[in-house]
């Protein structure tokens, strides 16, 4: 390895800690500086939804333990970034100097309100968390709108607690990500559960000051003690203004998580895989996917090749006391190649065999190791021509 080097990496997020600790691992001793806004410090995301909405205990398991890698944490947010003079300056004014940059500010919670418009909720946060857990206590119905993973998991809790809740979406639960044969399974199931799910014809409005309902276009307006949004996310890049670093869709990376602006590379959910004329741009806001993109990123940052992709096609959710992991490309569509059991009796295992050759494999309500998953992922491919 060459003479160390500085490296900054921006977001206390997984990709960023994860970046942090893989350099270390890397056998880097030069400064490592981490800058991160979030006052708690770093920690996992997917068990707000998955388990701090039901036990106030679970939060004190999300940290994401930086201890012992020396690495210098200034707690104050990012608000610009020169990368000519290679800087970066946060909100308390602090001007910090990098050799190569790691962006890995992920991605806030998609709003609905109006301008001014008070008491939208949202789940992004370990705050956003605590609020709608003391929110639930009191409430008598609910509705979230947005019928994607997270929508679906923030709806479960609700019913979990036997407050009657309504999902508002354009498509079936999971339509988008996981097709028609398995939305249909899961909706039915959750219907079952106590989750009523009313398919809009357009965009949903959220109605009061503060918020209390949604308005549908067809006049239709549904009202609740909670109303919570859960309608996606969008890339932290304000700070990147002035950079070409970032567009809609966030930051724009090569498989070897490299910007297209030398020494600058990125992970997270603040990213996407630029196309390369065989497939298209492509953004996968996915735990698995921060965690393999930060590696990455700590390996080119070094001038180091990258131990393994900058993708991890590994995705678990819990609908309605369900579990449906997944290992595999994602969007499904039409019908399984193989199924293993019964989706009407809870418990399946399946198989989407894709165009490009490779596969995606489901195990719906069954207890599934995620490296067998990867192993009926890989089987299940058709042989090359």
């Amino acid at each position: 390895m060459s003479a160390p080097r500085s490296v900054l990496i921006v977001g206390e997020s997984l990709a960023g800690t994860a970046a942090a600790r893989h350099l270390r691992t890397l056998g880097h001793t030069g400064p490592v500086v981490l800058i991160g806004a979030e006052e708690h410090g770093a920690y996992s995301r997917p068990p707000l939804s998955k388990a701090v909405l039901k036990d106030p205990a679970a939060d004190r398991t999300l940290g994401l333990d930086l201890d012992g890698l020396d690495v210098d944490v200034i707690r104050s947010a990012a608000v610009t970034a020169d990368t000519r003079h290679r800087t970066v300056t946060t909100a308390d004014g602090r001007q910090v100097g990098y050799d190569a940059l790691i962006v890995a500010t992920g991605a806030d919670a998609r709003r609905l309100a109006a301008p001014g418009q008070r008491g939208e909720l949202v789940l992004r946060t370990l705050d956003d968390a605590r609020l709608l857990r003391a929110r639930l206590a009191d409430a008598g119905s609910a509705i979230v709108v947005g019928a994607g993973f997270l929508g679906m998991e923030v709806a479960s809790a609700c019913a979990a607690r036997g407050i009657p809740v309504t999902v508002v979406d354009t498509d079936r639960p999971l339509e988008r990500v996981l097709g028609d044969h398995l939305s249909a399974a899961i909706t039915e199931h959750a219907a079952a559960y106590g989750i009523r799910f009313v398919q809009a014809t357009g965009f949903a409005t959220l109605t009061g000051d503060p918020v209390s309902g949604v308005a549908l276009p067809d006049g239709t307006e549904l009202t609740a003690d909670l109303v919570v949004t859960c309608a996606g996310e969008v890339p932290c890049v304000d700070w990147l203004a002035g950079t070409g670093l970032a567009d809609r869709l966030g930051v724009g990376i090569d498989r070897a998580c490299a910007t297209t602006v030398p020494g600058v590379f990125a992970a997270g959910d603040v990213a996407y895989l630029r196309g390369d004329g065989t497939r298209p741009d492509r953004r996968a806001p996915f735990w698995s996917n921060a965690l393999a993109q930060g590696r990455t990123a700590a390996a080119s940052a070094l001038g180091l090749p990258p131990s393994g992709p900058p993708e991890d096609d590994y995705f678990w959710t819990e609908v309605a006391g369900r579990t449906v992991k997944i290992v595999g490309r994602l969007p499904l569509t039409g019908e399984p190649t193989t199924v293993q059991g019964s989706l009407p009796d809870g418990r399946a295992l399946l198989t989407w065999s894709h165009t490009d050759g490779t596969a995606t494999a489901v195990a719906y309500g069954l207890r599934k190791p995620v490296t067998a998953l990867r192993a009926l992922a890989a089987t299940s491919r058709p042989p090359s021509p």
